[in-house]
């Protein structure tokens, strides 16, 4: 299958945000640059994952280089870029590191039958294979981009303080009450 491929370097903004209110909330990577927009949807829990996974790569290329990477001054807290039109569900994503440009380098591809073909087009300029979003960005915007991500997520329903689950406006079904509905506190 022929495959969109979107490459940003080095976009003006690359950003998780949602779409839609706590509980029902849709959530996107969306990357911008000029006139260009690409939003991607994708997993709460990828989102968690990618962030960590973030911070955790720039750790290692501070101790291994000894240079400190700082959060851009730039804090982003706007919404994201109107209309959100979704090119792909995300099915699979690599993070690496761009040693020779000094860059962080995300791809999120769309979901293939084959696991196989994932692993094997992730990071490639193929013609065939699953739709691919690719963003290198400065160590410092990655660093902005997990101080944003962990607020997206955070910005949810609040969990639960027995079982850890989120909590809908009316409460929801506690299993560490046994099945019995727990209402919110304070409500």
């Amino acid at each position: 299958m022929a495959r969109q491929f979107y490459l940003f370097d080095r976009p003006r903004r690359f950003v998780a945000g949602t779409v839609g209110v706590p509980g029902e909330r849709t959530f996107y990577l969306q990357a911008v640059d000029g006139v260009r927009v690409v939003s991607v949807s994708l997993e709460k829990q990828q989102v968690s994952i990618l962030a960590d996974r973030i911070e955790q790569l720039l750790d290692e290329v501070v101790a291994r280089t000894g240079t400190e990477v700082a959060v851009s001054a730039h804090r982003d807290s706007a919404a994201l870029e109107q209309p959100v039109d979704e090119e792909f569900r995300v099915g699979a994503m690599g993070l690496a590191w761009d040693s020779d440009a000094e860059l962080v380098v995300i791809e999120a591809q769309a979901p293939v039958e084959n696991t196989e073909t994932a692993q094997e087009t992730l990071f490639e300029d193929v013609e065939d294979g699953p739709d691919a979003l690719r963003v290198r960005i400065e160590p410092g915007e990655a660093r902005a981009f997990v101080d944003r991500a962990r607020r997206v997520i955070s910005a949810g329903r609040p969990p639960c303080p027995l079982c850890g689950l989120p909590l809908d406006p009316t409460g929801h079904i506690c299993p560490r009450h046994n099945g019995y509905h727990r209402p919110t506190p304070g409500s």
